[in-house]
C-alpha cells in the first residue's frame, strides 16, 4: 500500500544530534518569513485570470521537465504523459485522459526515491492538499480525486495558493517581443500579490535563435525603431526594457551557451550586426555577437538599475529528436564545461568595478564553484553568486555548493535563494529544503566553533530572504 507519510519534520538535518538540535532550533526562526521568487518562469496567465487549475495532472506533473526528464529516461513517453507533439504529427497515441497519466506517474514514482523531485512532489501533496499518504499505484484514483475536488474550491486558486503559500513577491520571465498584457491584468485588478516580469532577451540577442531575423523585425515594429542599424537595435532594448520596468521589472536574464562578453568598437560592432542581420555569421562571429550583446546589456543596467543574471553553461535540447517533435523544456538540456574568468573579463574591465552594476552569476559547471566563482564574486564590487541551479538544487548539490563557496566569496556575495521552476506548487517545497539545508550548514559551522550562534541566527534569515532582497534590489533602502 501506500505507506507511512512521506515527510519527516527532521528531514535533511544531519543524524549527529547537536547538529541536528541547532539546526532545528535555526529552522524555527526562518521556516515561516514570506517567501522571495525574484526568478522562475510560472504563467502570469494563472494569477491575472485566476481560474481553476485544469486537473492534477496538468497542474503538477506536465509543466515539470524534472519529472519529465526522468520518465522519459525509463522508457515512459511523452505522448503517454499527454503533452502534444508540435510537429504536426499528432498522432493516436497522445493520452487525452489526465487521469490516465496520473496513474502512470503513480507507477512510475519510485523512478523519484532520494531525488530532489520527491521531496518537492511529498511537500506539495502533504502541505497543500493535506495528504499524509505516499503516492502508490493503489491510491492513485483516490489521490486524483482528492486533489480533483479541491481545486474546484476557491482556496485553491492561483491568487488564493499565493497568499497562502506566504509569497511576498515574483517574477516571471519574458521574452522583449511579450506584450505583458498578463501583467497589466494583474495589475488592473484588485489583488495585492506582487508578480512581476524579467527581461529575457535572448531571442533576439543570439543570432543562432530560430527566426532570429523575424524576431528583430517584430522589435523594431513594438518600438518604432529601424532594428536593422546597429544603433536602433540597441535603442529598441532601450525602450523594451523601459516597457518592462514601468511593468515592475527588476531584472534581466541571459541564457546564452557560455558566459563570453566582448568589447569591440562602434566600426566593428556595425559590421557584425549587418553579418548577424544577413545570416551570414560563422558560429565563431555568433559567439561574438552573443559577447558583445552581453555587454551593452551591461551597460543599459548601469542607466537603468535593472539587475543581470547571467545562466551560461548549458547545452539546450539536447535530445535533437525530442526538441523536433516536442519543443523545448522537455528536461533535454545538459550542464557543459564553463570557463568565466577569461569569459567575462571584457565585460569587467570595462564595468566590473562599476557599484551600479549588479550581476548574479549561476552555473551548472560545479568545478568552477571555487576556483573561478568564488573568487570573481569575492573580489569585483559588480558580481553576486546566485544558488545552485537545475541539476544541483538538491540536498547535495547545495552542501556542494555552500563548502565551495562560504570560504572564499563569504555569505553576503551570495544571493540567497531563488526557485527558477514552471512548476507553482513546487515553490514553498524548494524553499524549505533551502531555508534546510542553510540551517543544517550553519548548525555545522556553530558546532564545529568556526560562527558564533548568535551569528548563525542572524544569518539563517539573511540566507532566507534578506539577501535575495538586496541581490535583487526589491529594497532600495538596503545597505
Amino acid at each position: 500500500m501506500s505507506g507511512a507519510p512521506p515527510l519527516h519534520p527532521d528531514r535533511l538535518f544531519a543524524a549527529n544530534e547537536r547538529e541536528r538540535d541547532v539546526a532545528r532550533e535555526l529552522y524555527q526562526t526562518v521556516k515561516d518569513l514570506p517567501i522571495i521568487s525574484p526568478h522562475g518562469h510560472t504563467d502570469p496567465q494563472w494569477f491575472a485570470e485566476d481560474v481553476r487549475f485544469a486537473d492534477p495532472a496538468a497542474l503538477l506533473i506536465k509543466p515539470d521537465h524534472y519529472l519529465i526528464r526522468l520518465l522519459y529516461s525509463r522508457g515512459v513517453s511523452l505522448e503517454r504523459l499527454g503533452l502534444e507533439p508540435i510537429d504536426g504529427r499528432a498522432g493516436r497515441d497522445v493520452e487525452q485522459d489526465s487521469r490516465a497519466v496520473w496513474r502512470a506517474f503513480a507507477e512510475n514514482y519510485h523512478l523519484f526515491r532520494g531525488t530532489p523531485s520527491r521531496l518537492w512532489f511529498d511537500h506539495a501533496l502533504m502541505s497543500v492538499f493535506d495528504i499524509h499518504e505516499r503516492l502508490a499505484p493503489g491510491n492513485a484514483d483516490q489521490l486524483y480525486d482528492q486533489i480533483d475536488a479541491q481545486l474546484d474550491t476557491q482556496p485553491f486558486r492561483p491568487r488564493a495558493l499565493f497568499d497562502r503559500f506566504n509569497i511576498e513577491f515574483l517574477a516571471t520571465t519574458e521574452d522583449p517581443l511579450d506584450d505583458l498584457r498578463h501583467h497589466d491584468a494583474i495589475s488592473r485588478s484588485n489583488w495585492n500579490g506582487k508578480v512581476t516580469t524579467t527581461y529575457r532577451p535572448d531571442n533576439v540577442t543570439n543570432p543562432e535563435t530560430p527566426d532570429f531575423m523575424a524576431h528583430i523585425r517584430r522589435l523594431g515594429e513594438l518600438t518604432g525603431e529601424h532594428t536593422e542599424t546597429w544603433q536602433g537595435y540597441l535603442t529598441a532594448h532601450r525602450k523594451r526594457r523601459a516597457y518592462f520596468i514601468d511593468r515592475g521589472a527588476t531584472a534581466t536574464d541571459h541564457g546564452h551557451p557560455t558566459p563570453v562578453t566582448s568589447d569591440l568598437s562602434d566600426v566593428e560592432c556595425e559590421a557584425l550586426y549587418a553579418k548577424a542581420i544577413a545570416g551570414s555569421l560563422s558560429a565563431q562571429e555568433a559567439e561574438l555577437f552573443r559577447g558583445q550583446t552581453m555587454t551593452e546589456m551591461a551597460a543599459m543596467s548601469i542607466d537603468d538599475g535593472l539587475v543581470m543574471q547571467i545562466h551560461p553553461g548549458v547545452y539546450r535540447n539536447h535530445n535533437a529528436a525530442l526538441f523536433s517533435r516536442f519543443g523545448r523544456d522537455k528536461g533535454g538540456d545538459l550542464p557543459v564545461k564553463t570557463d568565466f574568468i577569461h569569459a567575462l573579463k571584457p565585460l569587467l574591465d570595462k564595468f566590473g568595478n562599476d557599484p551600479r552594476l549588479s550581476i548574479i552569476l549561476f552555473t551548472l559547471d560545479e568545478t568552477t564553484y571555487a576556483r573561478e566563482l568564488a573568487p570573481l564574486a569575492g573580489h569585483y564590487p559588480c558580481l553576486t553568486l546566485g544558488p545552485p541551479w537545475w541539476f544541483h538544487d538538491s540536498a547535495e548539490g547545495m552542501l556542494r555548493y555552500k563548502r565551495q563557496i562560504f570560504e572564499t566569496a563569504g555569505f553576503y556575495n551570495t544571493a540567497g535563494f531563488n526557485d527558477d521552476t514552471r512548476a507553482f506548487l513546487s515553490i514553498p517545497a524548494r524553499h524549505d529544503v533551502a531555508r534546510r539545508m542553510d540551517c543544517r550548514h550553519l548548525a555545522e559551522l556553530v558546532c564545529d566553533h568556526r560562527l558564533d550562534e548568535d551569528e548563525a541566527f542572524e544569518l539563517a534569515g539573511e540566507l532566507a530572504n534578506g539577501l535575495v532582497r538586496r541581490a535583487y534590489r526589491l529594497d532600495r533602502s538596503a545597505p
